[in-house]
């Protein structure tokens, strides 16, 4: 191996990457780690059914979920599969009237389109009704998707790296990533040219990225590669994107993919209609693209405003009637259920509390929760699923749809449990940050800062690294933005040096020990500004300590 910096080979290290081989993979900028597409379950048969369907010219529809991992994934399929038939079409339902999955309503459509095959994804792992009403209309049925199976399943192909039988090395595919795989089966048994296949990497990294699924083995090489692709423009609508955010495709980033281009495809399925983000990954028509791009824009500019007021909302409920609550099920009336998901992970980081936020459904309710660490909220609700008549999620997100009656009871249940976990646990809601290392700040540097790119992709399971800065002061303090809740200051060691800093957000809940006159500690990452070409080194702190 070439010479790598010893912080890096130390984080690694902690990271359970040790070996040489391993370091060289995890830092390659083409990684290698990938698996045969056939040894996930019913891939192979899922292959042959659709090359079959596509030599007789059956029509295929290919049904996907209305977030960016979905929409996605409905476009990865939509521009294979579209190179190989012209009886092709897509579905993506609304989350308002049809909400996750696959809906009888939306079967009997698909069908009456002239349907023979549905292919799902990213969703239809536990569409066992579902499914068999497809069948009893006359289409054969293959999903694929990745989320957890722990209720009765979709009697039908089904590829899912979930699956409790799945021999497949890696669970944690995204539902693109597993779009992806049955693209490389077809791609193999079809003779495909794989600069066709590998065409939809970008979208793949796109997807992943977005559903918070762990950055570590396939998924990363899937990701790098995906990258390299964004950055080479070759997909027109996603470039017009993060041009149209203010971002450069060339040097684009994970963190700035899952803050800035994939709210503004999920903004879509939030605020108007999904197919506007799928139609601008598929489109070639500049026209239409700017078009495309502003509507996407305008969605994820009212998703904001109507996040922040229900955020605002919400926020008073809770101080008002809420406070003493260790599990907040926060009711309001007025929420946009679009962006219900959003505002309950924002309750759930200011309170520190696992939190749902429920809304009017109709007649009935509908619930989405956001969990944190320590708390496996699909367990604790799973213990109470009788008063749902939908329910499904993972650990640190969830969904439901109940009965107006079952709100009351489901409330106190869940202060039961919570109260009986801090019991045992109470140091369960302490918001403890720790750092990978120690740093003396003369060792903060833009070289540092540059080399610590070579962990990217930052996301789940794979976080930028946080270090401790022991022993400084703050000085030169500058507070930021309306209403002073950044802080821009310098930390000076005790031998002088220093090095800029950054605080986002907390800066009132650390005013005073960064007035102060005691020496304190920083936990933050070391990551770099770059403007008009020149780049700088910056410390973002993410604790004061």
């Amino acid at each position: 191996m070439n010479y790598i910096n010893p912080i890096i080979i130390e984080l690694l290290n902690k990271r359970g990457i040790s070996e040489d081989a391993e370091i060289e993979e995890f830092l390659s900028d083409k990684p290698q780690k990938t698996y045969d597409p056939f040894l996930l379950p019913d891939l192979e048969a899922g292959v042959d059914l659709l090359l079959e369907a596509i030599r007789d010219r059956k029509r295929i529809c290919i049904y996907g979920d209305y977030d960016a991992d979905g929409i996605t994934s409905v476009s990865i399929l939509m521009e294979f599969l579209g190179i190989l038939t012209d009886q092709l079409q897509y579905y993506i339902p609304s989350r308002f009237d049809e909400g996750y999955g696959l809906n009888a309503e939306a079967v009997r459509k698909i069908r009456e389109r002239g349907t023979d095959v549905l292919v799902t994804v990213d969703c239809g792992s536990v569409s066992y009704e579902e499914v068999e009403l497809a069948k009893e209309l006359g289409m054969k049925v293959l999903v694929t998707d990745h989320h957890s199976i722990t209720d009765v399943r979709a009697d039908c192909l089904l590829i899912n790296p979930k699956r409790p039988e799945s021999s497949y090395p890696f669970r944690e595919l995204a539902g693109c990533g597993v779009a992806f795989k049955l693209l490389q089966g077809i791609q193999k048994k079809a003779g495909v040219p794989k600069k066709i296949l590998n065409r939809a990497l970008d979208l793949v990294a796109l997807g992943t990225i977005a559903d918070v699924v762990p950055l570590l083995d396939e998924n990363r090489t899937l990701v790098k590669h995906g990258m390299h692709i964004i950055s080479s423009g070759l997909r027109p609508g996603l470039s017009a994107l993060i041009e149209g955010i203010s971002f450069k495709r060339e040097n684009l980033r994970s963190d700035q993919i899952a803050f800035g281009v994939a709210p503004h495809l999920n903004a879509a399925g939030r605020m108007g209609d999904a197919k506007v983000a799928a139609g601008l990954m598929l489109e070639k028509d500049q026209s239409t693209i700017q078009s495309q791009v502003s509507q996407l824009i305008d969605f994820n500019k009212q998703r904001k405003k109507t996040q922040e007021e229900a955020y605002q909302l919400c926020a008073q409920l809770i101080d008002e009637h809420l406070k003493d609550r260790k599990f907040l099920v926060v009711y309001a009336e007025d929420v946009h259920e679009g962006i219900a998901g959003i505002v309950a992970g924002k309750l759930k980081d200011k309170y520190e509390r696992p939190t749902i936020l429920v809304t009017p459904s109709g007649e009935h309710l509908k619930g989405t929760g956001r969990s944190v660490n320590g708390v496996n909220l699909y367990q604790v609700l799973k213990s109470h699923e009788e008063l749902f008549f939908r329910f499904g999620g993972h650990e640190g997100a969830c969904g439901f749809s109940m009965k107006r009656d079952k709100l009351e009871t489901l409330e106190a249940l869940l202060e039961q449990d919570m109260k009986r976990m801090l019991d045992e646990d109470p140091e369960l809601f302490s918001r403890l940050i720790r750092a990978d290392l120690s740093l003396p700040v003369e060792k903060v540097t833009l070289e540092l800062a540059q080399e610590l790119e070579l962990l990217a992709p930052f996301g789940s399971k794979n976080p930028k690294p946080l270090f401790l800065l022991e022993n400084i002061r703050a000085a030169r303090l500058q507070p930021m933005g309306a209403d002073g809740k950044h802080m821009r200051f310098f930390a000076v060691s005790q031998d002088g040096k220093s090095v800029e800093c950054v605080l986002f957000n907390r800066a009132e809940d650390f005013k005073q020990m960064l007035y102060g006159e005691a020496s304190i500690n920083l936990i933050g990452s070391v990551d770099f500004q770059e403007w008009r070409g020149n780049k700088r080194v910056q410390f973002n702190v993410e604790s004061v300590v």
